[in-house]
């Protein structure tokens, strides 16, 4: 697939897999988040990241109290629930601090303005890893061009 001097674009594989990454985690956060019975629910999970769907407790059906305490609405969703992230989970975020960082901070001050914060979270993040893995790529490229030039360039001596 790959002849010896065509070099690999990282600029552009590295966005993708990164791109791969943050869906495959996501789709891993779809179970935690089932709905047993037709009730909102406040909180969405991803990985072990808890998303506030109404910040601003602006939605009575999600903050009313629940009628019986089996049932499994929007007070009683345990917010402190402890969700252990997986290897895949630990290796985007890892990799891609600097994007989840940059994240956070978008998420919490759209938060702040009343937006739903599953929504800022899942708008913003691909974006943002995109751009994080494209300027990896992008520096692992240029590391290499550095690299094969100074292996082609004979030692000058004055």
């Amino acid at each position: 697939m790959f002849h010896k001097g065509m070099p690999l674009r990282w600029r552009m594989i590295l966005p993708m897999l990164g791109l791969i990454l943050f869906a495959a985690v996501t789709y891993r956060s779809l179970p935690a988040n089932h709905h047993q019975q037709e009730t909102p629910r406040k909180y969405y999970w991803w990985s072990s990241l808890r998303l506030d769907s109404d910040p601003l407790n602006e939605d009575p059906q999600l903050t009313a109290a629940c009628a019986n305490e089996k049932q499994n609405c929007a007070n009683g969703e345990f917010p402190n629930v402890k969700i252990t992230p997986s290897w895949l989970d630990r290796l985007l975020i890892i990799s891609a601090l600097p994007a989840f960082l940059s994240g956070a901070a978008i998420v919490v001050l759209l938060s702040k303005l009343g937006l739903d914060e599953v929504l800022s979270f899942m708008v913003c993040m691909p974006i943002l890893l995109f751009v994080w893995y494209y300027f990896v790529g992008w520096l692992i490229e240029r590391w290499i061009s550095r690299k094969s030039q100074a292996k082609s360039d004979p030692l000058k001596l004055a």
